[in-house]
This record gives structure tokens, sequence and C-alpha cells, in this order.
């Protein structure tokens, strides 16, 4: 019987499979290996890899590029046509192509205009196998016209009248941003009466003596050329009138009672209404038979503009908006239908069939209206195309019967309708291949014995190959009573043992041909622990030692490491390690704990711990120290009801003289046994006058304190009660707080006995609602600490009051706090929850507050629960892992940190009470953008050559996105360390090595390397590495360290330097002797030297204006000059896609980010600050 690759797959758990680089059959396509030595051979269609946009807007000021970028074997030439046809390149001189690429340069910087090259571009890309081609690129050039002169005559009008200011910008491609500031370039504010509408004119409901200024200036930001223009100033000047007639609304804009608005699917939809009154209208707004996206719903403008993000079919009916103030109300009806331009439900996928094959290419998309589908063969429409027995066209589906290699070919699908079309490129590629096995040859496989074994068989061929397994010598196929044959070539072996040793061959065989390949297997003998260290018992300053005796395979070296508590050993001499001991010297008490012992070989591990506990060792005596005596004869004296006069005998101070007597009392009647400080005495007095409370059975004791302790305790005196009297104070910590919906639970500190002042202490518990009118209610309890009132109703403020009584009387009146019924869960969960991702780690949620009665409670907070999506691998656990943040108080947004870019999350938010929380509400769902991804994991640079190095990496650990390519930067480093000019390569997304050739021969380079994301670059490792030498050139370098002419130089420099500060020296020792040298020291100018105002001693003289260089944050330069690179006041920084912001009150901050020149650090700069409309003409 023969193991053979059956079509029913063999279960396999992903954690058998240490390499899945193979061939699987997929519904009668075949999938190719990304082997490299593969790849190279294999003829593969064109595909399109990298193209322009189809709509392509490109700065007039620089040369036009348009993309086309496409691979296949072999590699593809291309051609383009313009405006449907052929584009001869070699005619134009202005236009090139980029060698090994259908990129066209066209160089308009030098002569030329971009208006010229408008039209409609499309790129084929073809090879022996077929044809593919690109979108239609539409290339047109960005305009950002002057505003037209116009002569704007100032408007008058009276107060409270409404007033619209038009802006009507010139139309630019794309349209501008349109904002409206003054003279000082600030934005002007807006409010609920004056606001901007979407088409930039500015709106006023009402006008106002304050809006009364000549400089109303809307200006039009392109954003592409990074240019503004500006409209002239319009004046506007408000009549006051002595009563302003109040109105009910009108709506400036729309127009009429209905209108109607048609948008995208997947686009904002924008609606606007604008109302003039007085006074002032607010906006509502509704959506007739449904409701409004609670998600997808944003409102702008000071409720003026609906927003509907990420628009559907779903979202098209009729929208109301309402417009009220005081004196009524009017409302405007926009119907919206949304419509849809063609989008992909199923595309069509490459297919690789062999010769004989069956298969489907099947386009499908959806649209509205529904669009048309239309296949195209290399390029071709399909009707022209030339025949093919093997295909039949069924509206969306190519089907393929019996397909031969001349099959081969390029398919294109274009679906389309009034609103946009879709394009894509699809090849099936017809491969008839003898079996090739991508397994190295003669590799060794160690495997411990009792395990599984795999060894691995990767193949591939077309038609698809059967495999079969062989050991040694024999002839016949491994059975499958013992073996696995998996459909990816693998052999398992479910538990190998020595005889499973020796060679194993792999045969691949297709009708084409045969492959065969020998691995090598060897079963190696588990690694024991065969002496385990042992539970040890120190006393702390000993020695322990603890065993480790590994048995191993002979043929594996292993390695003994020791572990404390799982991590590395302290960095201490007291730990030394030999073969099988771990030996600690002077142990103390931090070096209890768990210890380790971990043998590791190249294909197993074992590990074995001991506990060793560290205790103090034998105790010495304790010392005896001369404490005084305990004092005696105590005795009681003028006893008066609240006073009594103590006296006692010291003992003896035992040579140390008593510093204080210290009084303490016990209370007998209520708390027997237990001794309280009373008071302390000096050691020179042996009598003491005592405060006594009432109601208290007094006994007293003394103790003596000298320098070295305290004595013991004297004799306790002779017993004295006094008398009853009524409470003096009340309880305190009163405090009223429910523990169910419907009870309030007072509670106090009661007053101990010795405070309760006679028999029978009571407490007065007191309450009423404080919004009410209720009379007090009063209850007296027992000596306790809490009373429960039942039967109130949730969450009602309560005022409370407890008085402690005695047999005597009531205690002064107690002071009222205020307490709260029970509170029960909240109501209502948080409504219109929506999240704004910031960036790729970090998220902002916003909800709206829930009313308050509905809370029940103290408002603790809000409560986010948020959790990314399971991958397949993980929905089988039973726990999802939710992650929770809690913002305090009454927030209604917070910010979620440390998100996972290029991940799907949802989240939830709760309003939290002191009882718990509220429900939740609907869940949302939210993306992370891509983000930058980590370092490759490795960088390593192998077989080095005279000109060549080869280097060898592993793919970022953490890619947060989809990797798009490598980028590496190399220069040469000199002798002296100095680094050479930076090469800059781009290398594709699937590599993994990379040979640099043609480099200079015994030459360090170094290597800066990084991957990138779609959201940019991320971190990059380094490495060094060096060309190998030629030693015949080597022999002949000498070390110029080493000759006489080099070292009699080196001995003539120092000669001379030494004769120069000898020379020095001697004349610095004469210079002070001269008397006019005399003369100076005894006269210092104090112009030359000044002197320090503060403490009388000589500074050093500094000018301030010439030598005290500008600070980098200043704005001025001493010259009183201002330079261009500090003015903040660019109005390239208004709009939207730049760095500038505006702060909440409208006015401006920030720098412009385009690009500008460098200017020179000093020189001629203007004696004038240029003026901000200088700076604004500088972008146009």
């Amino acid at each position: 019987m023969q193991l053979k690759i059956m079509p029913k797959k063999t279960p396999l758990s992903a954690g058998r499979v240490p390499l899945i680089l193979f061939l699987c059959q997929m519904i009668s396509a075949l999938e190719v290996p990304l082997d490299p030595k593969l790849l190279e051979d294999l003829v593969q269609p064109p595909t399109i890899t990298q193209q322009s946009p189809k709509d392509y807007i490109i700065d007039p000021r620089e040369n036009i590029v348009i993309q086309c970028e496409a691979k296949g074997k072999p590699p593809p030439s291309f051609s383009w046509t313009r405006n449907g046809t052929h584009f001869d390149i070699d005619k134009d001189p202005l236009v090139t192509m980029k060698s090994d690429s259908g990129t066209l340069i066209i160089n308009i910087m030098s002569e030329g205009k971009a208006e010229t090259y408008e039209g409609i571009y499309q790129c084929t890309a073809r090879n022996e196998r077929g044809a593919a081609i690109s979108n239609n690129i539409v290339i047109r050039p960005s305009r950002s016209p002057l505003w037209t002169k116009e002569k704007l005559e100032p408007i008058i009008l009276q107060n409270g009248q409404s007033l619209v200011l038009p802006c009507r910008p010139p139309i630019g491609l794309p349209p501008p941003i349109i904002f409206w500031m003054d003279n000082s370039f600030q934005r002007l504010p807006q409010s609920e009466r004056v606001s901007q509408g979407l088409n930039g004119d500015l709106y006023f409901s009402n006008v106002l003596p304050e809006d009364t200024r000549e400089d109303y200036i809307c200006y039009a930001r392109f954003n592409h050329t990074q240019t503004i223009q500006q409209k002239q100033p319009i004046s506007v000047k408000v009549l006051s009138a002595k009563s302003n007639r109040e109105r009910p609304p009108t709506f400036l804009t729309p127009e009429g009672n209905a209108s109607n608005k048609e948008e995208l699917r997947g686009n904002i939809l924008s609606l606007e209404c604008i109302a003039e009154g007085l006074p002032t209208p607010i906006i509502y707004w509704i959506k007739e038979d449904g409701t409004l996206p609670i998600n997808r719903t944003f409102y702008r403008n000071f409720q003026k503009t609906l927003q509907i993000i990420q628009v559907s079919e779903t979202d098209s009916g009729n929208y109301q908006c309402i417009a009220k103030n005081a004196l009524g109300a009017i409302h405007h009806t926009i119907s919206v239908t949304v419509k849809a331009a063609p989008y992909w439900i199923m595309e069509p996928q490459n297919l690789v069939l062999s010769p004989g094959d069956d298969g489907t290419l099947i386009c499908r998309a959806n649209g509205n209206p529904k669009p048309r589908i239309s296949w195209l063969s290399n390029g071709v429409p399909i009707e022209i195309a030339p025949d093919d027995p093997s295909r039949k066209i069924d509206g969306d589906t190519v089907i393929f019967t019996n397909v031969q290699e001349r099959s081969s070919a390029v398919y294109q699908c274009n679906a389309s309708n009034e609103y946009g079309y879709l394009l894509a490129n699809a090849f099936v590629n017809v491969l008839a291949e003898p079996p090739r096995i991508l397994t190295s040859a003669n590799t060794l496989y160690q495997v411990i014995a009792n395990r599984p074994a795999l060894l691995d068989c990767a193949f591939f061929g077309s038609p698809l190959p059967t495999i079969e397994w062989f050991k040694g010598d024999k002839g016949s196929a491994l059975r499958d009573d013992i073996y696995i044959l998996h459909e990816n070539g693998t052999l398992e072996i479910p538990v190998a043992q020595k005889e499973s040793t020796g060679t194993y061959t792999c045969v691949a065989r297709n009708k084409l041909g045969m492959a065969k390949n020998e691995v090598n297997l060897e079963i190696k003998d588990p690694t024991r622990i065969i002496k385990q260290p042992e539970y040890a018992i120190v006393q702390r300053g000993s020695t322990v030692s603890f065993e480790c005796k590994v048995k191993h395979d002979h043929t594996l070296i292993p390695t003994v490491t020791w572990l404390k508590e799982n991590r590395e050993l302290p960095t201490d001499e007291r730990f030394t390690v030999d073969k099988d001991h771990l030996v600690v010297a002077d142990v103390n008490d931090d070096d209890g704990g768990t210890y380790t012992c971990v043998a590791n070989t190249t294909l197993d591990s074992v590990s074995a711990s001991a506990v060793l506990s560290v205790v103090a060792p034998t105790p010495t005596p304790a010392p005896i120290y001369d404490v005084p005596n305990p004092p005696f004869d105590l005795e009681l004296t003028d006893q008066l009801d609240k006073s009594v006069q103590l006296s006692w005998t010291p003992g003896d101070d035992n040579n140390s003289p008593i510093t204080k007597f210290i009084i303490e009392y016990e209370d007998a009647m209520h708390e027997a046994g237990l001794w309280h400080h009373q008071t302390e005495v000096p050691g020179t007095q042996t009598t003491a006058q005592l405060k006594l409370s009432p109601y208290v059975n007094y006994s007293f004791r003394v103790m003596a304190e000298n320098s070295l302790g305290r004595s013991s305790p004297s004799e306790a005196s002779e017993q004295y009660l006094t008398k009853a009297a009524e409470p003096d104070k009340n309880p305190t910590t009163v405090e009223g707080l429910g523990s169910e919906p419907d009870n309030l639970v007072i509670t106090w500190k009661p007053l101990s006995g010795f405070e309760s002042n006679g028999p029978g202490l009571q407490y007065k518990v007191s309450w009423r609602q404080k919004d009410g009118d209720d009379e007090w209610t009063s209850v007296v309890v027992a000596n306790v600490s809490k009373y429960i009132v039942s039967g109130t109703p949730t969450f009602v403020p309560y005022l409370i009051k407890v008085q402690a009584l005695n047999d005597v009387g009531f205690a002064p009146e107690p002071a009222v706090v205020m307490g709260h019924s029970g509170e029960d869960l909240p109501m209502v969960a948080p409504g219109n929850v929506h999240v704004t991702v910031v960036n790729s780690t970090l998220a902002e949620v916003h909800w709206d507050p829930v009313p308050l009665k509905s809370i029940r409670g103290h408002l603790q907070g809000y409560r986010i629960y948020y959790w990314k999506a399971q991958s397949s691998s993980q929905r089988n656990r039973r726990h999802i892992e939710k992650k929770i943040l809690t913002f305090q108080g009454s927030k209604t947004h917070g910010m979620l940190p440390g998100l996972e870019p290029f991940s799907h999350y949802t989240l939830n938010v709760r309003v939290v009470n002191g009882k718990g929380e509220g429900p939740a509400s609907p869940d949302r769902g939210f993306h992370t953008p891509e983000g930058v991804p980590s370092a490759p994991s490795t960088l390593k640079i192998v077989n080095p050559t005279l000109d060549s190095l080869t280097l060898e990496w592993d793919p970022p650990s953490h890619p947060n996105g989809i990797l798009t390519e490598y980028t590496l930067k190399y220069q040469p480093i000199n002798s002296t360390h100095e680094l050479g000019p930076l090469v800059d390569l781009k290398i594709p997304a699937n590599k993994t090595r990379w040979t640099l050739k043609n480099l200079n021969f015994s030459t360090r380079y170094k290597f800066y390397f990084y991957a990138q994301t779609s959201a940019g670059s991320g971190s990059q490792i380094t490495e060094e590495a060096v060309t190998t030498v030629d030693e015949a050139m080597a022999s002949r370098q000498v070390d110029i360290a080493t000759q006489g002419w080099f070292i009699g130089l080196m001995c003539a420099v120092a000669l001379l330097i030494l004769i120069l500060l000898i020379v020095c020296f001697i004349r610095r020792n004469k210079g002070g002797k001269y008397p006019v040298k005399e003369k100076e020291d005894a006269h210092a100018d104090p112009e030359i030297q000044p002197m320090k105002e503060d403490d009388g001693t000589f500074g050093e003289y500094s000018d301030a204006e010439d030598h005290k260089p500008l600070k980098k944050g200043s704005r001025t330069p001493s010259d009183r000059t201002v330079k261009k690179e500090d003015s903040d006041d660019s109005l390239v920084d208004y709009g939207e896609g730049v760095n500038g912001q505006f702060n909440e009150d409208g006015s401006f901050i920030g720098q412009y980010s385009g690009k500008k020149e460098k200017e020179p650090a000093e020189g001629n700069e203007s004696s004038e600050a240029p003026s901000p409309v200088n700076a604004m003409n500088s972008f146009v």
C-alpha cells in the first residue's frame, strides 16, 4: 500500500506544522508558493501594481508624473493612450518613461505648459502571456484664479434687520476653502445669530450695532497651490433704532417650503437651513417616517447644518428643518435621494490552472442605478477579442473549460453607471510544469525521543503531483498505519523512536515527470535532572548549597542556568555556580525564595525548583536596663465632683535621674482593666491636681521615666466614684445613607461609657425631608449606632440630627446634617455616542449626558467599556477581554489611549452612581488607522566578498498595518570614521534578503534599515559590515608610523613647541617689573575692570549688545527688525489640511507649515516688519 496525497484534507493542528510554504489544492485552481527560485522560472501575465488616481489634479508649477507600475514574467513592456488614441512619447521631447517602468515624467518646469497635457491617459502593460490596463487617468492642472474686481457699496441697515454678505469666490480646481476675517487677520466670531453658510456667504439672522465695521473680508484658500485670495472689504453700518420690532422666523436659505438633494453613497450628506428673525431663531432637525442614525449624525454650524457620514441608500427620505423663536415656527422639507457609483461585491481573482482544468472568473458589483458589466481580454472588448474555445461569457461570469496554455490571458472587468466605474484586471495563467521539490536536499531533522517528528517536502507542479515517502533502501512506500502524510507533503511520525532514525526520501510525480529529495532524521535522548535541588532552612549568616545534576544525550551540549523567583540571580559575589551546584554564602533575609535549575539543549528544556527559608540565629539574653523602680504609697485627697489631688512616693531612680511621671486612670465601671493616659508632670513633682468626668469610677497609677526608659506601673490607688450629670456632647460622624432604594440608614459614632456622664445612655434620632414642609420625626433608641428609616422615596435629601440623653437629662442641641435616602441603579443609557479616531492609537468618545432624574443617586461619572474585535483563533475563547475607563463627574467626552493600530474596536457607555452602573448604550464600532511599523526584528550581513554584501532580515514583530516596502540606506566609513555619501534603496515588502553589488573592497559600510506602511516609516535598525580585503594590495600597504622620516618630523615639531612655551614664560615674568605695570596694578581702571555692584568684587567685562546671541525663542532681533520665519500671522494656516489652528474665540495661532527657503542667520533684513498682507501675497 502506498501513501499518497488525497483530495480529502487530513486534520492537523497549527502547532504541529513548522513551515507552511507548500502547495494547497483549491477548487480547480493552483496556488503558487512564494519561493524565490520557483518564481524566477514561472511565467506570469502582467499585473498592475501601482497607478495614479483616476481624477489626478496636478500642480502646474511642478513636473507631471503619471504612475504606472506592473510586474510579470517576462517583465512587461508599457504603452500609453491619450484621449483614446496611441500616445507616442518618442515624438515629444518633454515626455520620458522610467526604465523598467511605465511611469511617465513630463518636464514642464523647463518649458511647456501643464494645460497642453490635459486629457485622459491609460497605461497598458504587456508580455507574451497577456496585457493588463490601468484606469482612465484624467489629468487636470489645479487652478487658483484671482477675484474679479468689483466696487462694493457700503451697506446701511437698521438694527434688527437680517443681512447676507455674499462671498462668491472664484471657481478653482479643486474648490477653495472659504473663511471670513477682518483687517487684523482675526477670524470673525460666529454664533447662532451670525454664521457662514456652505456656499461661503455670511448670514446675519438679525444685526446689532456692534456688527458695524468696514472690514468684512472673505478669503478663499486654494490648498493645492498653497495660495490665498481675498475679496474687497465690505463695509456694514447698523443704525440704532429706538424700538426693534420682533418678527417670526423666515428662511434665508434654502428658499421655499421644499427642496431636493442628491448625494452619492459613502459621501457626507450635508443639509443646511439658515433662518432670520428676531429674536434669533433656533434650528431643529427631524427625519420624516424615520429616525436619524445616532452614530453617524453630527450637527455643525450651531445646529444649522445636519451632516450624516458614510451615507447609504437607507438614508434616502424627507428631512425637515424647523426654525423657531418666541413668535412662531416655520419648516422646510428636503427630499434626499442617495445614488451610488459602482462598488464591488465580488472582484475577480487571478487564476492559475493546469492544462485541462476548469475555472471561473466572477465579477459582481452593485450601485444605483445598477452598473453594467462588460469584459475585455488583454485590453480588447471581449466581443472583438480573438476567439477562445475554452471560454464562455455568462453575464458577470467567465467560464473556462478544458483550458490549454494558449488560454492564458489578462481579463478586465468594467462595471459602470452614470456616477463612475470600476476596472479590475484578473489573469488566467495556464501552467504545465513537471514536479519540483522546494525543500533543501539532505536537510537534517533532530527530534527528542517519544515526540512527534515532522519531515518537510514542499513541492510544486502542474498538474498537482502525488507524493510518496520511502525510508532507507526499502522499495515499498511507508504504510499509513504508523505515519501520517499531510496534503502539503509533510510526513509526520506521531511518536518518534530510536529506530525511526534514518534517511527518508520524498518522491513527487505527475504526468510530466518525477522529482525526489532525501532528508535525514536523528532521534535524541531526552534531557533529565537526576539529582534535584532540595528544600533548605538556614540561619542568617550561614552558607547553603543546592545541587542539580543533569543527564543528557551525548551529542547535545546542555547549558544549566539558575534562577531566583524566575529571574536572573542577583549580581552578588556571594552567589557562586559550578558544574552541578549553586552556593549562597553569608545568607540574609532577602535571599529567601524559590531557586530554579533550568537545563537547556537545542531541542528540549527541563527544570526543577527548591525553596530556601532564612531564619534568625539563636537569640542572646536580653540586656537589663536601669529604669526607675515604680512609685508607691498613692493617696487621694481634696476629693470634689470634678477634681481630685493625687500624691505618691518615687521609687529608686537607679542612678539615672527621673525626668517625668506619667499618670494613668482606669474606669472600673465602663472599661475595667483598661488604662488610659491622664497627664504627665515633671520628675521633681510628687503631687498632681487631676480633672475628672461625671459618673466614672476612677483608679489611678503612676509610672516614672528616666533616660533609660519607663518603670513598671505602681499599685493602683483606691477607687473614687464621681456624681452623674447630663451628657455634655453629642455623637459624632452622623451620616444618612440609604442601603436600599426605599430606606434611610442613619449612623453615628456612639459616646463611650466614659462620655455618657450617667446611667441610661440613649439617643434621640430626628429626621425630615429637606425640601418638604414636614415636621421633624423623632425616635429614642438605646445605646446603638444605627437606625433605619423605611418607606422613603428613592434618593431624596433629608435633614438629620442625633442627640444624646441619660437619666439625668439631654445633651446640648445637636448640629443638623444632610443625608440622602437610598440610591437605585440609573435607568437611562447615555445617548448619541460617537467616536472620533484621533490617530492610530488614540480615539475620542463623545456622548450626551443622561437626565439628572434618571440617575437616581450621586453621579459618580461615566464608564466606557471597550474591546478589540477578536481574530478567528480567539473567538473560541469564552471570555472577551474588555477594558474599562471611568471618567469622573459629568464629563461627556473622553480619550481612549493605548489602542492598537489597524484594529477594529467596539465600545459602549454607562452612567455610574453610588449604587452601580446603568444600562449600556448600544455598541459602537470603530477602526483605528494604520500606524508605523516597529523596526525589523533582525538584520544580518552574510556572505561578504570583495565588492558585495548580502543582507538578511526578519519582518517587524509589530507591522501595525500592511507593509508597503523596505528602505535601505547605507554609506561607507573611512579610516578616520568619517561617513561617505548616503545611498537610498527601496526594497519590496515581500523580500527578506538583498544583495548589494559593486561595493568598494576592504571598506566598512553602515546600514540603516526600516519598514514602511501607508502611515509612514517605522523605527530603523542599523548594522555595520566590511567587504573583504584584497590580500595582494594589503601586503603593499606600509605603516607610516614606522617610517624614519615621519618620526624625525614629529620630534622637530615637539622641540619647536617647547621653545615657544619657554620664551612666553620668560617674557611674562619680566612684564610685571616695569614701573608702568606697577602703576596699572595700583590704579586699576574701573572701565577696564568693572566692579560687581552686589559684593564689590571685579567681574568679567561683557558687551551685552555686541556679544550676547539672540535666543532661539526671541521674536525680534537686536536691530528691531522682524524676520520672515518669526512671523506667526501667515494666512495659509487658516482652513483645512494644514497644521494651523484657531483658538476657541476664533483668533489665529500657529505657523504656516509650507515649504520655506532657508534664510541666513545674520544680514540684510528689512528695517520694517513685513505686513500680513505682504505675507499673504507672497503665497499667491
